[in-house]
């Protein structure tokens, strides 16, 4: 970029650096936003596929639970933007032996009401955080700075002290005491297993808790046309405003940078310490690259002739589908890759969009994605281990598949620099790593360098697709180095 100075330059153009750099620029700033890759996103990513001509696949998330109960998302108004999200009535399930399944809908009553026995227990656990999801959620996706206006009231002690035991009961031996099934263990540690850690573990008992009860409240939405979508209507707004996105530009180090009065930095911590940890003080330094980052994610991206035939036909329609059988069999498998090794039968994700999207269909193929947990690192084709998991359920799946192809761990930093060896959850998911992210200070924004800001997934909330962690940041920026209010993110403002 030839440009010598400017107010602000943004690094990466995933959906926290854009929602950053939206918010600078509605601010009034001058923004550069510098993205390594030559398409724009970071996890929300839609391409051409080369496996199916007109085939368009999403390169990392296809389905974003966070999406609808983002605040920063809900000011932004992706529907008002043209931005569609299909959400389907089953948010997600959870294929069992002898062709039955759990299945989670946005209805927590009847979701309740098909799992026999374990339906009261499952509308105890989840009833007082969907009734209060919108102070829980403003607690958990906030800034570690902050408490919600609405905690310290007596109802907000209250629902916090409600929500607060559950990660115990859930993530400690005691998560066998509440259910007598198999169905309902299941379904939750499918959803526990977004962690990417050992089970039970307190990490996975809040993820379980967070994204279950934002299944019951608004739903995981699929974006229509793709994760791109998303990334689309950020970038449109960014260049109303004079923002700009400069692709293929990747930053090594500050002196490559122009002037700019503050920084945001949507990478990992050891990226930030390469680019910038000359100049830190030593603390800081030493802080971030003390950061862990976890065990990793494969990915597999299939060209399918027909829907998958699951044989519980209610996962039919199932938005996400976890594939990694009872609680025990998940767990077991966690503990493998935990161990360095890859599990024959992986805790696996699978989602075919164009159920609830017909329009990703082509010529009568469609895409599916799919995830599978395996170590940091791991160099294995996890293809027919996530195909064989797939077809233990879904009988006749392999004779769909028309194209597939891997991207291995240790070959996903090459599509997202911020997986660091597969880890698409930008750090190591414990009690620990949630709460001190990216390293034990009253500030996880800032790089200890005056005007430069950290805005990662490394950073609070953490991962996933909801801008919350650019907003948080930005908003700081805007407050210690310009004195300038929050903008508004509403369109037209």
């Amino acid at each position: 970029m030839s440009r010598p100075s400017t107010d602000a330059v943004v690094i990466g153009a995933g959906p926290n650096g854009l929602a950053a750099a939206v918010t600078l620029a509605r601010a009034g700033l001058e923004v550069h936003v510098l993205e390594a890759q030559q398409v724009p996103g970071g996890g929300a990513r839609t391409l051409d596929s080369d496996l199916a001509e007109g085939l368009r696949y999403d390169v990392c998330s296809a389905v974003h639970a966070l999406a609808l109960a983002s605040p920063f998302f809900r000011q932004f108004d992706l529907a008002a933007r043209g931005v569609e999200l299909a959400v389907p009535e089953v948010s997600y399930a959870q294929p069992l032996e002898g062709g039955w399944a759990a299945v989670a809908y946005r209805s927590l009553e009847r979701t309740a009401s098909e799992l026999g026995d374990d339906g009261g227990a499952w509308r105890d656990l989840f009833a007082p955080l969907v009734e209060n999801s919108g102070l829980l959620t403003e607690l958990i996706l906030g800034n570690r700075r902050e408490l919600p206006p609405g905690l310290l009231g007596g109802s907000g002690l209250q629902a916090a002290a409600q929500a607060a035991w559950r990660p115990l009961e859930q993530g400690t031996p005691a998560w066998q005491q509440r259910f007598t099934g198999q169905e309902a263990p299941a379904l939750f540690t499918g959803v526990a297993a977004h962690a990417i850690s050992t089970l039970p573990s307190l990490a996975a008992a809040g993820t379980s808790l967070m994204l279950a009860t934002h299944a019951h409240v608004g739903g995981w939405p699929i974006p229509v046309g793709g994760s791109g979508a998303i990334t689309a209507a950020l970038i449109a707004d960014l260049e109303a405003r004079g923002g700009q996105v400069h692709t293929g530009a990747e930053v090594n180090a500050w002196h490559d940078l122009p002037r700019a009065r503050t920084y945001v930095a949507d990478v990992t911590p050891s990226a930030l310490v390469r680019i910038w940890g000359e100049r830190m003080k030593p603390s800081v330094r030493e802080g971030l690259a003390r950061f862990r980052y976890g065990d990793a994610a494969a990915k597999v991206d299939y060209v399918l002739s027909g829907p998958v035939p699951w044989a519980d036909e209610r996962m039919r329609t199932a938005g996400t589908v976890h594939v990694g059988g009872t609680r025990a069999e998940m767990a077991a498998a966690e503990a493998q890759v935990a161990a360095g090794v890859v599990p024959e039968q992986p805790m696996a994700l699978f989602s075919d969009p164009a159920l609830h999207d017909p329009s990703r269909e082509v010529g009568g193929l469609r895409p599916g994605w799919a995830y599978a947990h395996v170590p940091a690192n791991c160099p294995v084709d996890i293809t027919e281990h996530v195909t064989a998991q797939i077809e233990r359920f879904a009988p006749g799946f392999r004779d769909l598949v028309v194209a597939s192809r891997c991207i291995p761990a240790n070959e996903m930093s090459e599509h997202n620099a911020n997986y660091v060896g597969g880890d698409i959850a930008a750090g190591a998911m414990s009690a620990w790593g949630m709460l001190a992210r990216p390293r034990p200070t009253t500030n996880p924004y800032a790089a200890g360098i005056p005007g430069v800001y950290l805005c990662s997934q490394s950073t609070p909330p953490g991962p996933g697709v909801h801008g919350m962690s650019g907003w948080h940041a930005a908003r700081m920026a805007l407050h210690q180095r310009f004195g300038l209010p929050e903008p508004s993110l509403a369109p037209g403002a």
